[in-house]
């Protein structure tokens, strides 16, 4: 059973998954079109960060930063190599969308990538319910940049 907390990224098992996160981004994006958020941001007032957790082990990350007007934005998402298909993923975008309903936000955004390695991603949001929608917030549009909004 996958037990999901919120998480103030001081532990060694949560810090290290954020530095495997950041390095994918890194290994799979282009040079300047990287905007995942590194321990700083993930600690930022506006920003939640729950772990995932099989037991001892942590088995993924996500967090949901507000960005005002009744708007939220998923980041992080990441399972841990050694857990993916086993629900990780679903389970807390779950809870990130129960949260952001709770907090009384309206929209739900992302913005992700293009390419082989983020495909399995974007098919779990598009199963969800997320739909192609325009740059948001500080974000630009570009050649590589993908954007998908929910409404709740």
């Amino acid at each position: 059973m996958i037990d999901i907390r919120r998480d103030d990224l001081s532990g060694a098992p949560t810090r290290e998954l954020v530095a495997l996160h950041l390095a994918g981004m890194h290994r799979h994006t282009p040079p300047g079109h990287v905007f995942a958020l590194d321990l700083a941001g993930l600690t930022a007032s506006n920003v939640t960060v729950w772990s995932a957790w099989e037991g001892p082990a942590v088995v993924g990350i996500a967090a949901l930063k507000e960005l005002g007007g009744g708007t939220g934005e998923l980041k992080s998402m990441r399972t841990h190599p050694e857990h993916l298909r086993k629900g990780v993923a679903r389970a807390l975008l779950e809870h990130i969308i129960g949260e952001a309903r709770r907090r009384g936000l309206r929209h739900l955004y992302l913005e992700t990538g293009r390419g082989a390695a983020f495909e399995p991603a974007l098919g779990l949001y598009r199963q969800r319910g997320f739909v192609d929608c325009e740059a948001f917030a500080a974000y630009r549009a570009d050649e590589f940049s993908q954007f998908l909004r929910l409404t709740l």
